[in-house]
């Protein structure tokens, strides 16, 4: 992301100009350091925003420091952008073009970059520090020409996107998340390599917008992490918006030749004006000089952490995409507030029992939390599989639901919920109630008590529910009943 002044004109230029003054302020100039920080906080995400944030409202002193852009990814190059192109293009249809969804999707970041300013947190009474942070020692950090002294140190520099080797893939200078927001004109196709979550959604969204997209993917399937049955109602949207998915695509080979690139393929080419990277991610870590510090990765390259996110060093702490294989903001957001209770506190919070559902906003949304059938066969748990289409609800019927369900695998008996999935409209919504139940130990018959309104979505865990009580309905217990039955007439 460029964060420079840009006076050339394009849609959304004033918004952006707007977003940058307050992300990474040109004119900015850094305090000078107190003596000693209670929390230095390294990079200004989700996470570092949430800790520095937290814990200057508990009266600590902090020291935030940021080399890019206040906000991260999720502000900047992520959930904002990503999912105002989205919105824009599910409520405008087929009018839906490039340019007025690229001037919404940049006021809707200028709008909210305020939150996450430099100005914001100063007045919050944090020391922001603009520059690039490098550990000197086990607790001492420089930024530009100072040394920042602190008692506990976190890491929140999250990760970037990650690019496969591929041959000739660097060379065609493809987009990636980073970078196709600041696209400033339609391309007239992308490739998108990358069936997970950000291709599918970006391959929906520019679709939407009247732009060619083919989707690859090695995989057999969109969504490979998803249920099977999620994953062929990701497809099927693409589809019917338009995208062409190649499946089981081997790439050996990506040229660049004036403004199209070619992708060889195993069998077959695929040719496009821009290609998106959109598979894997990288922590960013490479300029912190962690060895002095004590700081240990792991193997795929994270701050390997605890259940209470310390580090290989007692005095530093990490959370978000740096250390975790879960990288969404809000368990960035739930990990910060782990760190400030421990790095400031007793360390009694954990972060391996949070309960972390995710979301795919796609058209319908995919929300997944907990286990899936895969991941408990693989460990042999037994449990049962409760399904139900939307299109058998009263409102699934009156807004004419096709295609929409969810699903619930909890355990025999009394019905701990140990998985779900909605695929629907505004699954990520409908979903919370599991998440509720999982997080506080309710089971699927105590949740059947739970009366819904009606006619709401919302009911779908009412009738699954239902169906849990009915398997608890054994034989000897029906015996019983019709015994009871019989003695009171």
């Amino acid at each position: 992301m460029s964060v420079a002044g840009d006076s050339v004109s394009y849609p959304g230029a004033s918004h952006d100009a707007v977003w940058r003054s307050l992300v990474f302020p040109q004119d900015y100039v850094n305090p000078r350091a107190t003596d000693r920080y209670h929390l230095i906080v390294i990079g200004a995400g989700p996470a570092g925003l949430i800790c520095a944030l937290g814990a200057a409202g508990l009266g600590a002193r902090i020291a935030l420091i940021e080399r890019h852009a206040m906000g991260g990814d999720c502000l900047n190059v992520g959930c904002v952008p990503s999912k105002s192109l989205l919105e824009f293009t599910h409520r405008q249809g087929p009018a839906a073009r490039f340019d007025a969804a690229f001037e919404w999707m940049r006021s809707v970041r200028a709008s909210i970059a305020a939150h996450d300013s430099v100005d914001r947190y100063t007045q919050l009474g944090v020391d922001v520090f603009l520059g690039d942070a490098q550990f000197l020692d086990a607790d001492t950090v420089k930024v530009g020409d100072q040394q920042l002294h602190g008692r506990r140190v976190v890491i929140a520099t999250g990760a970037r996107a990650g690019m496969p080797a591929i041959d000739g893939l660097l060379d065609s200078e493809p987009l990636t998340n980073e970078s196709v927001f600041e696209l400033r004109n339609a391309p007239r196709s992308l490739a998108i390599i990358g069936a997970g979550a950000v291709g599918c959604e970006l391959a929906q969204a520019f679709s939407r917008l009247d732009i060619g997209v083919t989707l690859l993917d090695w995989t057999d399937r969109v969504l490979p992490l998803e249920s099977p049955r999620a994953s062929a109602a990701a497809l099927d949207a693409l589809i019917r918006d338009g995208v062409d998915v190649k499946l089981g695509a081997r790439i050996s080979s990506v040229a660049r030749s004036g403004n199209e690139t070619s992708i060889s393929l195993e069998r077959g080419e695929v040719r496009a004006e821009r290609v998106v990277v959109a598979c894997g991610r990288r922590a960013n870590v490479e300029t912190l000089n962690l060895d002095v510090a004590g700081v240990e990765l792991t193997e795929r390259g994270l701050i390997r952490v605890d259940s209470r996110l310390r580090t290989t060093n007692a005095k530093v702490y990490a959370a978000g995409d740096v250390c975790s294989t879960l990288q969404f903001t809000h368990h960035a957001d739930a990990q910060a507030r782990v760190v400030i209770q421990n790095a400031l506190f007793a360390p009694t919070a954990r972060a391996d029992r949070l309960v972390i559902p995710h979301s795919t906003y796609m058209s319908p949304e995919i929300a997944q939390v907990g286990a899936t059938q895969t991941s408990l066969e693989q460990a042999n748990v037994d449990y049962l599989r409760y399904e139900l289409d939307f299109g058998e609800l009263d409102r699934g019927r009156a807004s004419g639901s096709v295609g929409e369900f969810a699903e619930v695998l909890a355990e025999p008996g009394k019905g701990k919920i140990l998985g779900a999935t909605v695929v629907a409209e505004n699954g990520g919504e409908l979903i919370v109630p599991v998440c509720v139940a999982m997080t506080n130990g309710l089971s699927l018959s105590e949740l059947g008590k739970t009366v819904f309104p009606y006619p709401t979505r919302s009911e779908y865990l009412r009738r699954i529910a239902d169906q849990h009580n009915r398997t608890r309905l054994t034989p000897t217990v029906a015996t019983i009943m019709k015994s009871w039955l019989r003695l009171i007439e």
